[in-house]
């Protein structure tokens, strides 16, 4: 993957010999999918809280300023030239596959061996040589490094195989869940599905208040989608996991910066002559609409001047705080990165060394350290690359 290809190419420019054994027909298959195909690769913004991890301090040092600093020198050093939009980096063309292919020239430019339809059975290590066994042969060598990938997208070749080795060497895990992925909640939503919604979200466990996003969401059959969903679940998914009530409240009339209530009342008065489905399809999508005030226990035809003060006050909260329990997420195959993995203690952020096991490097998904949307996993992968990459030695020394 990312992390693996960018450390092989920092390595080899020390003058080591660099072998990346990859499961697919060819690398980089997931760095395809990243930003809808557009490859969104860093972002303009970077602080403690773009992350999730146990570790967050930690996190800090590795998004360090000189960091950020590596991997915009190392693209531009490759040709890219950005297109920002609202702080996030895409290649000018607007196309991961320019991504990939800077890198895998690069690569070859520069001479790292890709052996691709490879499966790694087995790694163990014999004194100072490590010993890598595949379904075709056996390699040996003196640095190790993992970037195998998480869980998400298992089609793209990340079974968490990474994770069962780092076991073996003794390393700490925390338990890998779905994050940036669709949440789904307690009951049926058929009838808002397809419709997408500027709105604020806020999330609720076990009744506190635990963080809002605000954005673009998708309304779907099962429950919610969408970016600022995405940068929720990693809350969802730790809490659900603890057995903990999730429970997201969505405003779906954020522009309105009053009470809605006397905002209704106002609004209202200049349309008497229109029932609610005719008013709230003012603002809103009819198929949403209709939910709310079904949700409301009124019904279309009614007619907002002549409901009761409650009958008010219950469709007002519904536009403004629409309860969803949360149930469940979508699993592995649908969400793009994973929350947990290697505890960060373990490992030396300043090189990506375990701290367990002497030459063994970590990087990429494998490490407890996922980022929100916006470039930030990508960016970690990065990171972790050329640090793992530039703290091999020069074996022509």
């Amino acid at each position: 993957g990312a992390s693996g290809i960018v450390c092989g190419i920092l390595a080899k420019r020390k003058n080591n010999q660099v072998i990346v054994l990859e499961r697919n027909t060819a690398p980089l298959k997931k760095l395809l999918m990243t930003g809808n195909g557009k490859c969104n690769y860093f972002n303009e913004v970077f602080n403690k809280n773009c992350y999730h991890s146990e570790d967050i301090d930690l996190v800090e040092k590795i998004i360090s300023t000189e960091n950020l600093d590596k991997v915009l020198k190392f693209f531009d050093s490759l040709g890219i030239v950005p297109k920002i939009k609202n702080g996030y980096y895409y290649p000018f063309s607007q196309q991961a596959s320019t991504i990939r292919d800077v890198l895998l020239l690069k690569a070859q430019e520069v001479g790292v061996e890709v052996i691709c339809d490879t499966f790694v059975t087995d790694i163990r290590k014999d004194n100072e040589e490590f010993i890598v066994s595949t379904d075709k042969d056996t390699y040996k060598s003196d640095f190790l490094v993992l970037a195998s990938g998480s869980c998400a997208y298992p089609k793209t070749g990340s079974d968490g195989m990474g994770y069962t080795f780092l076991k073996k060497f003794h390393h700490t895990i925390i338990k890998p869940l779905p994050a940036l992925v669709q949440l789904i909640g307690d009951g049926n939503f058929k009838e808002w599905d397809g419709v997408r919604s500027d709105a604020s979200l806020e999330l609720f466990e076990d009744g506190k208040f635990v963080a809002r996003e605000e954005g673009e969401i998708q309304l779907t059959s099962y429950g919610i989608s969408g970016i600022c969903t995405f940068n929720l679940s990693h809350f969802v998914t730790r809490g659900l996991d603890n057995h903990k009530k999730e429970e997201i409240h969505i405003n779906f009339v954020p522009f309105i910066d009053t009470l809605v209530t006397p905002w209704m009342d106002e609004y209202s008065k200049k349309l008497s002559n229109k029932n609610l489905l005719e008013l709230l399809s003012g603002f809103l999508n009819h198929k949403l609409a209709i939910t709310i005030i079904k949700k409301s226990d009124l019904y279309i035809h009614d007619y907002y001047q002549k409901l009761s003060n409650e009958e008010k006050l219950r469709l007002c909260r519904n536009l403004s705080s629409f309860p969803i329990e949360i149930v469940g997420t979508k699993d592995f195959d649908s969400c793009q990165i994973c929350n947990g993995g290697l505890k960060l203690t373990e490992i030396d952020t300043s090189t990506m060394t375990s701290n367990k096991v002497s030459n063994l490097y970590v990087i990429g998904e494998l490490l407890d350290m996922n980022g929100n949307c916006g470039g930030y996993n990508l960016t970690t992968c990065w990171i972790s690359g050329i640090l793992a990459g530039e703290s091999i030695g020069d074996l022509s020394d």
